[in-house]
């Protein structure tokens, strides 16, 4: 049992047993190579999800007609990676025993890590999704192996070959990008075959993990580490609802730091696009 944050991401209120989706959020950005910040979206965005409204114009559904419930943040340590991953585990662990699905709000993208070990021991042949700007592929960083710069390398040797699927990808060394044609499926720069790949899935379980620096930074400014090239908010959408026919059985949206987008619109957009996958993937 879960107790309910005092502040909740707007619509996101009901008692935690009758909730199908639970959202909670990790404040870490400990291994950020750029420009740390991604600790305090979470916060941001519960608090600026007032700006929007529980209806979705774009599914014609409201937030208020389904069950998500909000346990609020982690309290996690900033200085130890391998403890935050466990507490994250952990926490996925208590929302998957009790029959529900996982969101996760980083935070920094290797906080995806801690939840996709607690989802593949509950479900064989998972597969993950991954929209970023970046690879994610690396070995180490800097000789350091748990990183946002390797997370999906990570994810890598728990799934294996052939189950991880990445779109929007258009920045890492060279390395990465031989790995992924090795190892993974990667469409770079936009989300050109993704139609193909979710038939692909089929009804296998899914991860989908969501980078928001695969956003063009002209449209999401507010991010560690921007890239030029990326998407269109309408482009993402899209592929969010071609998504929504797969079996996703937990998912999480990463990056924003909203320090560096003082006019707000980068937290303003992160909340919708959370408002949006929660209602296509509730099932």
């Amino acid at each position: 049992m879960l107790d309910k944050n005092v502040q909740t991401f707007i619509g996101c209120d009901c008692e935690y047993e009758d909730a199908e989706i639970v959202l909670f959020g990790s404040p870490f950005d400990s291994t950020t190579s750029f420009r740390p910040g991604t600790r305090f979206a979470s916060q941001a965005i519960r608090s600026e999800s007032f700006g929007i409204e529980t209806y979705s114009p774009y599914q014609d559904k409201d937030l208020l007609d389904i069950n998500v419930f909000d346990s609020g943040d982690l309290e996690l340590p900033f200085g130890d990676p391998r403890r935050a991953l466990s507490d994250i585990e952990d926490r996925t662990k208590t929302i998957l025993n009790d029959g529900k699905i996982p969101c996760m709000i980083g935070g920094e993208h290797l906080v995806t890590l801690g939840a996709v070990r607690a989802v593949s021991e509950k479900y064989e042949n998972l597969h993950i999704v991954h929209f970023d700007a970046h690879a994610d592929l690396r070995d180490d960083y800097l000789g350091v192996r748990l990183s946002h710069a390797c997370v999906l390398r990570r994810c890598h040797d728990i799934v294996g070959d052939g189950r991880i699927f990445q779109f929007g990808i258009r920045s890492g060394d060279r390395e990465e990008f031989r790995f992924a044609g090795e190892h993974t499926f990667m469409n770079k720069f936009n989300f050109d075959g993704l139609s193909e790949i979710v038939q692909k899935i089929g009804q296998n379980p899914v991860y989908f993990t969501l980078d928001l620096d695969v956003l063009d930074p002209s449209q999401f400014p507010g991010t560690g580490t921007p890239e030029a090239g990326g998407v269109t908010f309408t482009e993402l959408m899209g592929a969010i609802k071609e998504l929504s026919k797969l079996n996703i059985v937990g998912f999480d949206v990463n990056e924003l730091s909203p320090v560096y987008d003082p006019s707000g619109r980068s937290t303003a957009l992160a909340c919708k696009i959370l408002r949006e996958m929660l209602l296509y993937f509730y099932k």
